[in-house]
């Protein structure tokens, strides 16, 4: 979430697809409603539908479309490989995305079907890898980077959150969670590290009040750091695509 409205604070166009279809949390993030249950046990979905396109909702500069906009969150989903790929297929063809510059996609952890058919389904797919910095983490961050590769996904780089945060009043570093973790994995495997997101507070409070800290407080170290994010992301797309073509 904050990363996508990041990218569109430099004046991108910036698309953000909920792929997490077992724990779609983007309208939550984005303070959206979400589909509801009506009471004869029907879903009433939360976006607009024009001409056999689904209309995703601009927030934050940010065009934003989930699967939690079409079944509410108390409606478990069941799915297995083939609804998967098609639900991944339609989100990607029959969503009203328009010109964009970045469509970031959020993914379940993992290396399931849903990455899969991700690969599948689009082309010129890059792969950023979002690990906290302790090994058990680093462990699965592993295999998602290993499964780009295998899918012969390029991978933007490494993204470690969680980090050690310094206290602004005496200066002290905590690293809760272990410190370098992001950049080992990435140094493993020979990908850019692209910087550590601190483990802040404030990112938590953001996200669970649908604005996310660079909107709710841009000038504080932690959205600082997600804009720094942007830029990087946005270098490593453009050399990425240079050596593509």
């Amino acid at each position: 979430a904050n990363l996508a409205i990041a990218l569109a604070q430099t004046g991108a166009r910036v698309g953000l697809l909920d792929n997490d279809v077992y724990g779609p949390n983007i309208p939550l993030m984005f303070g959206l409603p979400g589909a509801q249950l009506q009471a004869d046990g029907r879903a009433m979905p939360s976006v607009r539908q024009v001409e056999g396109k689904l209309i995703p909702i601009d927030r934050f500069g940010v065009k934003v479309f989930s699967i939690g906009f079409i079944y509410p969150a108390e409606m478990p989903l069941v799915w297995r490989g083939p609804m998967l790929h098609s639900a991944i297929r339609q989100f990607l063809s029959d969503v009203d995305w328009g010109d964009l510059d970045y469509l970031v996609i959020d993914m379940p952890p993992g290396t399931g079907d849903s990455q899969l058919s991700l690969a599948q389904a689009t082309q010129g797919a890059m792969g950023i890898i979002v690990t906290t910095p302790q090994l058990v983490s680093m462990s699965d961050a592993l295999k998602g980077l290993a499964a780009f590769e295998q899918l012969k996904i390029p991978v933007i780089g490494v993204i470690e959150n969680m980090g050690p945060s310094i206290d602004p009043k005496t200066g002290t570093k905590t690293a809760l969670f272990g410190e370098g973790g992001g950049e080992r994995l990435a140094a493993m495997k020979h990908v850019p590290f692209l910087g550590s997101v601190p483990l802040d507070g404030m990112i938590r409070v953001g996200g669970d009040s649908g604005r996310p800290i660079v909107v709710a407080d841009p000038a504080a170290p932690a959205a600082q750091r997600f804009a720094e994010l942007a830029r990087a992301v946005a270098a490593r797309v453009s050399v990425l695509n240079f050596n593509t073509a």
